[in-house]
């Protein structure tokens, strides 16, 4: 199965179970590519000739939930991969818990969102356009192939990659977005997810 697909089949399973659940939306707290031709950037760039927009958001923040849960729910899926194996060290562990029990909250807000502004919670062409740091089949397949200390280091490796992208994704919000709370959000992301960078690479160092 394609990766985007995949991934936004969970995204779509996700959001309902939380739904259900009722969980409560929050606003705490996802190389690859860094090059200056970011593909979110330029699809912001001419965000004011796109619809959807309106007096408290923009297209920017449309295009940041839409693509940044997506983004989101594969994180909550390698989380829940790492999870599954038995025999990983506790500090990894620890951190995939701490990953998915923050991003899936801020999966329901993000759909929240999306559902108040009256525009479809996947992008219309399902390409994943923009979100960078998305791991591929392969690399999904490895992770769930993959045991021991190898597994754990592969996840740290992965996710790294992955937060570097939603910290690109989070900064472009900053810079072009216009809804507090969706601004507010991609502070949140860069500073938690940094931090999480910071941790992830330091256990590298001792696995």
């Amino acid at each position: 199965m394609n990766t985007t697909f995949k991934t936004l089949s969970i995204t779509v399973a996700l959001a309902a179970s939380l739904s259900l659940a009722g969980c409560a939306t929050g606003s705490g707290s996802m190389p690859m590519d860094h090059g200056s031709s970011n593909p979110m950037s330029s699809t912001m760039a001419s965000a004011g000739t796109m619809p959807g927009a309106s007096a408290d958001h923009n297209q920017a923040d449309i295009m940041f939930a839409q693509m940044m849960i997506p983004h989101h729910a594969q994180a909550v899926e390698m989380s829940g991969i790492i999870l599954a194996k038995p025999g990983m060290p506790a500090e990894v562990t620890a951190l995939a818990t701490k990953i998915k029990a923050a991003q899936a909250p801020e999966i329901e807000q993000m759909t929240g969102w999306l559902k108040a502004w009256n525009v479809p919670t996947m992008m219309s062409d399902h390409s994943g356009h923009g979100m960078t740091g998305m791991v591929d089949d392969a690399g999904i397949e490895k992770l769930e192939s993959a045991t021991g200390t190898d597994a754990a280091k592969l996840f740290l490796e992965q996710m790294i990659g992955h937060h570097e992208g939603a910290i690109d994704m989070a900064r472009q919000e900053i810079s072009a977005g216009k809804f507090p709370d969706a601004v507010k959000l991609g502070h949140d992301i860069v500073d938690a997810q940094q931090a999480e960078i910071t941790q992830m690479k330091q256990l590298l160092t001792v696995l």
